[in-house]
């Protein structure tokens, strides 16, 4: 004989609500799982997710490990030369064997900083790097506005023409221009009818003419950064402003360059970077300085100390002191763009 037990519920007809009927001895339904019960609640805790978060902080540089293996055999190991020779007396005496190395400690620092000819180059270097950069910049915006005035057909042309003289490797492109500017074959001289003048001859025509061909060579980067960027701002805003009566030159300065600010940090603080490390220019064009080295920059000083006159402690000391001051830029660009980054 087989007993029951029946729910008498709203549902007594049977279904979901209705009638339950259990046969004796058979097993009772299985409960419903709680919340409680969940293999995943009751298998995570806090330490866990706290080593998931650690594992998960550490997997980009996973990914960075063999760029930086590489990056540290082709600059940290130089970089350690550059600054043991530093310390060390290292003439062509002790690169040939025939006398033992000595450390020097800051002596040649000490050394490099009483030489009133290091100020000098230093200044000349300084200034001539802020030219060529305000130069640079200034072409480079300027074709930028223009490639977004111009037709499809004259705006292949331009780029392509700027981009061919970034493609121009430095030595190519300065002898280039020093042909143009031959004081006995150069065209430049028959066209503005300057007979045999010398643009080399005086310090300040052959600064500005290493600047023509540093400008000439650089603009196309910060043209075609600065065309991207005009690019992407709402065409919208543009419109406008010019609706608004507001001339070109104030719809640049109060609505393009604010909006390309984050842009023209980076074009400026690499073209810093280039400028004050010329040497090719300089080198090729200037004849190794210039006349009784009147056209001297930091990378063609240190050059000509280490490898013209074998100081070569002397040459690495200049090349620290080129690093620190490229590092100290280096670290104002970072921070601007992590402030711009916090702003945005």
């Amino acid at each position: 004989m087989k007993h029951s037990t029946t729910d008498t519920g709203p549902g007594a007809s049977g279904g979901p609500s209705g009638t339950d009927t259990v046969p004796d001895g058979a097993a009772p339904p299985p409960a419903a799982p709680t919340p409680s019960s969940s293999p995943s609640a009751s298998s995570s805790s806090p330490g866990d997710r706290r080593s998931a978060r650690r594992g998960g902080r550490w997997t980009p540089w996973l990914y960075l490990v063999p760029a930086l293996v590489v990056l540290a055999g082709l600059l940290v190991y130089p970089i350690y030369q550059l600054g043991l020779i530093s310390f060390l007396e290292y003439t062509q005496a002790q690169v040939s064997g025939g006398e033992p190395t000595t450390f020097k400690g800051l002596d040649n620092y000490r050394t490099l900083f009483a030489d009133e000819q290091f100020w000098q180059v230093l200044l000349a270097t300084v200034v001539f790097a802020a030219a060529c950069v305000i130069a640079t910049l200034a072409v480079g915006c300027a074709l930028a506005v223009l490639l977004t005035r111009i037709r499809a057909v004259p705006r292949l042309a331009l780029m392509m023409a700027a981009l061919g003289a970034w493609a121009t490797p430095a030595v190519t492109g300065s002898t280039v221009w020093v042909f143009l500017f031959d004081p006995d074959y150069g065209p430049v001289n028959r066209l503005l009818g300057l007979g045999d003048h010398s643009w080399t001859y005086d310090r300040f025509s052959a600064f500005a003419l290493v600047l023509f061909e540093v400008v000439w060579c650089s603009f196309p980067f910060v043209m075609v950064t600065v065309y991207a960027g005009i690019r992407a701002i709402p065409a919208e805003v543009l419109e406008a402003a010019a609706l608004d009566g507001a001339s070109q030159w104030r719809i640049w300065r109060s609505i393009t360059a604010p909006m390309l600010r984050p842009i023209l940090v980076v074009v400026t603080i690499q073209s810093i970077i280039w400028d004050f490390k010329v040497f090719t220019q300089i080198y090729v064009m200037t004849n190794g300085g210039g006349i009784a080295g009147q056209n001297l920059v930091l990378n063609v000083y240190a050059y000509q100390k280490a490898f013209a006159s074998s100081q070569y402690s002397l040459g690495s000391a200049i090349g620290v002191v080129m690093l620190l001051i490229l590092l100290a830029v280096t670290l104002v660009y970072l921070r601007l763009l992590r402030r711009q980054g916090e702003e945005l």
